[in-house]
């Protein structure tokens, strides 16, 4: 036990002090700060015909609960995703693997020190809302049960469910990073369908949001005096705030199978873990042994002939940065397995296809986010392979290397997007073509500056998947191709946002270089 609980502890300590936990949890604050609108504001997240609760506790308590089981089940995927896999890198696992710790043992430490780094996200929001309430509240007195209640019930065993999805995944899908991804990006989609269907099975919502939802249209129903299903907003709603009126929510009573179903998500999770548990690897990387380790041809010799140097062939010289661009162009084609490629043709024929309104504001972003796995390495690869100190040795790192690995990934992206691009030059659609090229730089150089700044891939995975799914539901600030917007003011802001990025990637690139 007592191995079982030091893994636990060593575990959540290393990943809670990396510079990427730290980056995520100062994001997720400044967007749980937007969970309960200022009173000015201009924006909702929670809205039912146009009405919003009154700022008591129960609404405060209630609404931040189901952002936060929502936005952290999106996210927090992604965060701890990777946990057997440093082990694997650090030669942890290698060590942990020699200890009588059962193979279910390992994978349950896993599982609580991914439920860990996730609970302290939501205790740290759960903080924060209480905060918020007093700013913003009505006038109304802080009944903590409003608060305790909710977040007990509903983020906390959806975030059990998601650190088990994690482990699930690593175990399963161990090699293949992207298909974790975005095998998590369509069942989180399912998952968030199917529950948003459900009328009266409040049970089988594993983000446990259903119910208080439910219970917010009949409260507004009862009020506007309408039996026809009410239309429900979640999400940031922009707009209509004049129009908006006030509610009184004071909560509601958990039936007795509701509470009993949360528990039962927790138990199947373990449930789960136990059938995948004869399918862990436990670190046994038996790599296959090559036949015959071949001497070079130029240095082998024949007949006990003496090798002459003057004969070799001599090296050349190129500082031209085409062979760079070249090079990584291919580093890109090969990441990943190349039957991966196949979903990439289905979706570039597609965008060739189907019609635009499809075609430019979803099929686009979804294809572009199935590169995830290689813009997220591709200024920090040098980093993760540890070749770095080799790779900034070479001539003129910042402007040659630095620059071809941006041509390379925009040119990637540009080539995924021609279909489309092709399509808007026929119908000489210009603003929509530079909206296309703007956005690719854009994601590229994201991935590049994050990968720079944090040396490593997981936080740029967490925030790719973050706008990606925004772009899927049409929110419009989060539109970085211009799939909703058609005007070249917008055009200028994200020009202006791309350049802000550049910079910042290669002022701190040569930072680290100097230093």
């Amino acid at each position: 036990m007592k191995t079982f609980l030091s893994t636990i502890k060593f575990d959540y300590l290393q990943r809670t002090r990396s510079y990427s936990f730290l980056i995520t949890l100062c994001i997720s604050l400044a967007i749980a700060y937007t969970f309960v609108p200022e009173p000015n504001a201009t924006y909702s997240t929670i809205r039912i015909a146009d009405h919003v609760g009154y700022y008591n506790s129960a609404w405060f308590g209630y609404v931040t609960a189901i952002m936060t089981s929502i936005f952290l089940s999106l996210i927090g995927f992604y965060l701890i995703n990777n946990s057997i896999n440093k082990d694997e890198i650090t030669k942890i696992g290698h060590i942990t693997a020699s200890t009588p710790i059962t193979n279910f043992r390992y994978l349950l430490s896993k599982v609580l020190s991914n439920f860990l780094v996730l609970l302290t996200i939501v205790c740290i929001i759960f903080l924060m809302s209480i905060l918020l309430f007093f700013l913003y509240n009505d006038g109304y007195s802080l009944e903590i049960l409003d608060f305790l209640i909710p977040y007990f019930l509903i983020p906390i065993p959806a975030m059990f469910v998601i650190s088990v999805l994690a482990i699930i995944f690593e175990v399963i899908f161990r090699k293949y990073s992207i298909i974790q991804n975005i095998g998590f990006f369509f069942l989180f989609s399912v998952l968030a369908f199917s529950s948003s269907n459900q009328e009266t099975q409040y049970e089988l919502d594993p983000f446990g949001t259903k119910i208080v939802m439910h219970h917010m249209e009949e409260t507004v129903r009862d009020i506007i005096q309408v039996e026809e299903q009410t239309n429900l907003s979640i999400g940031y709603v922009l707009g209509n705030i004049e129009e908006t009126q006030k509610f009184e929510f004071n909560g509601l009573s958990f039936p007795v199978s509701f509470i009993a179903s949360r528990l039962m998500w927790m138990l199947l999770g373990l449930i789960l873990i136990v059938i995948i548990t004869p399918l862990f690897h436990r670190f046994n990387m038996k790599e296959k042994l090559r036949n015959t380790i071949s001497t070079p041809k130029f240095l082998q010799k024949e007949n006990n002939q003496e090798i002459i140097l003057s004969e070799l062939k001599k090296s050349n010289t190129d500082y031209r940065i085409f062979s760079l661009v070249k090079t990584e162009l291919m580093l890109l084609y090969r990441k990943g397995k190349r039957w991966l490629w196949i979903i990439n043709i289905i979706g570039f024929v597609l965008l060739a296809f189907i019609p635009m309104d499809i075609a430019y504001p979803l099929i686009l972003p979804i294809l572009w986010f199935l590169q995830v796995h290689r813009l997220s390495e591709i200024s920090s690869k040098e980093v993760y392979n540890n070749v770095h100190h080799f790779a900034f040795t070479s001539h003129k790192p910042l402007r040659r290397l630095l620059t071809s690995q941006i041509i390379a990934g925009t040119i990637l992206m540009i080539l995924l997007a021609l279909p489309l691009i092709v399509r808007f030059f026929i119908l000489f659609d210009l603003l929509s073509n530079l909206n296309i090229v703007v956005g690719a730089i854009f994601i590229v150089l994201l991935g590049s500056t994050i990968g720079i700044v944090t040396k490593g891939k997981k936080l740029f995975e967490i925030l790719f998947f973050m706008i990606t799914y925004a772009n899927i539901n049409k929110i419009p600030f989060t539109d970085y191709f211009g799939g909703l917007h058609h005007n070249s003011n917008y055009l200028i802001y994200l020009i202006m946002i791309t350049v802000i990025l550049g910079t910042i990637g290669f002022l701190t690139r040569g930072y680290q270089l100097r230093n």
